[in-house]
């Protein structure tokens, strides 16, 4: 590959770019975590949180990636053979249900095609049937980073209400929280996953749980091991804006600027961002005359794309075509998708003219592949980004 002039296109859906403004604040000498200016860096960042989770629960951070606090989520509130309901709605679903059987909790998967969120019917109907209540929690990924279906879980909360059944909710947000509208205390979650290397606009190495007064009181009686994870060292310390442990200093720093970012242009915005992007992204995969993986159009998902490959057409060689060529990311198909998608991210730091690049170099990396197609893509998409612009 020749030396790629310009900056290289980083279109995955996470890590996503790092905005300047973020990367300058990391840019500062270390200081003492356990000195008064770091208590106000603590302090400041802690309270930010609350308004991404759109909650005024405690935000626990934790120098890890989303793995880690999948699995501080379970260790603080499950007990070894507690019984757990899990949506099979991609590779990441699958993954924390995995985990959760390496902990020893005992998982009902409830299989989908991969091209679908959480049914909400189909889980009032289980916890119906749930009369002694041995399901002990249910978790749902919000966003499905490998299919672009979004779980809607204010209709999951109604399905548990309904029943009333006293199970937690535990949701996963890593590739939707600030981009998507979520909303933890509104929707009556437990506790939500974050992670800092999508639409907070991060490097990878932050880890958030947003935990209700319900999930610290199961915290209480909760059996599975756990040292690291523990949600009440970590809040008692974090009352002063300190930490049990050596805290990410610096990516705590970018944490800071990017919540000024995520204020500056309002969480409405951001989120009507997201969505703009995701329909323009759609009609070019349309006009292609290919086709969104995700099958429900009130689930797809604003932060990426994934686009089924036509039959007898590799994904994975699409994606080296564009990246020797144009110096190009885009996600690979993962699990069971392996070879039949690309997913095309557009969350975090992201406009119009990056969309409009990105679509043009799948546009060209196409016809370069050889892929059966439709001229006029991009076109679309820039067709609906110039008709929905806020002109000043």
């Amino acid at each position: 590959m020749p030396y790629p002039s310009g900056r290289h296109f980083l279109q995955i859906p996470g890590p996503t770019n790092v905005p300047d403004r973020v990367l300058r604040a990391m840019d500062m000498p270390t200081i003492d975590h356990r000195g008064p200016g770091f208590a106000a860096l603590g302090l400041e960042v802690l309270e930010g949180l609350k308004a991404v989770f759109q909650s005024r629960q405690p935000v626990v951070i934790y120098p890890a990636s989303g793995t880690g606090a999948w699995e501080a989520a379970l260790v603080n509130t499950l007990s070894p053979g507690d019984r757990v309901l899990m949506f099979e709605t991609g590779q990441f679903a699958s993954l924390w249900n995995k985990m959760a059987l390496r902990l020893g909790i005992v998982t009902e998967f409830i299989a989908t095609d991969w091209r679908r969120g959480a049914d909400a019917a189909v889980l009032e109907a289980r916890l119906r049937e749930d009369k002694d209540h041995t399901i002990k929690a249910v978790c749902v990924v919000h966003n499905e980073t490998s299919t672009g279906a979004t779980s809607r879980i204010g209709l999951i909360r109604k399905a548990i209400d309904a029943v009333a059944h006293p199970a937690l909710l535990l949701v996963d947000t890593i590739s939707s929280l600030g981009s998507i509208d979520y909303r933890h205390d509104e929707w009556g979650v437990d506790v939500t996953v974050g992670g800092s290397q999508k639409g907070l606009m991060l490097p990878p190495g932050l880890s958030f749980n947003c935990v209700s007064e319900k999930a610290r009181k199961a915290s209480a009686q909760a059996a599975l091991p756990r040292s690291y994870w523990a949600w009440e060292d970590m809040i008692a310390s974090n009352k002063t804006g300190y930490f049990p442990y050596t805290p990410a200093t610096n990516l705590l720093y970018g944490l800071r600027e990017a919540l000024c970012m995520l204020q500056e242009e309002g969480l409405p915005c951001v989120f009507a961002r997201h969505q703009r992007h995701a329909e323009a992204t759609r009609r070019a995969v349309n006009a292609w005359g290919l086709e969104v993986l995700c099958a429900a159009p009130e689930e797809y998902s604003g932060t990426l794309t994934a686009v089924v490959m036509p039959a007898g057409h590799d994904a994975d060689r699409l994606r080296a075509v564009i990246l020797e060529t144009f110096d190009m990311s885009l996600g690979i198909g993962l699990g069971r998708l392996a070879g039949k998608v690309f997913r095309i991210g557009h969350l975090g730091h992201f406009n119009d003219l990056m969309l409009a690049g990105t679509l043009s170099g799948v546009e060209m990396g196409l016809s370069l592949a050889g892929v059966p197609h439709r001229k006029g893509g991009a076109q679309a998409a820039l067709d609906h980004l110039a008709a929905t612009a806020k002109v000043a």
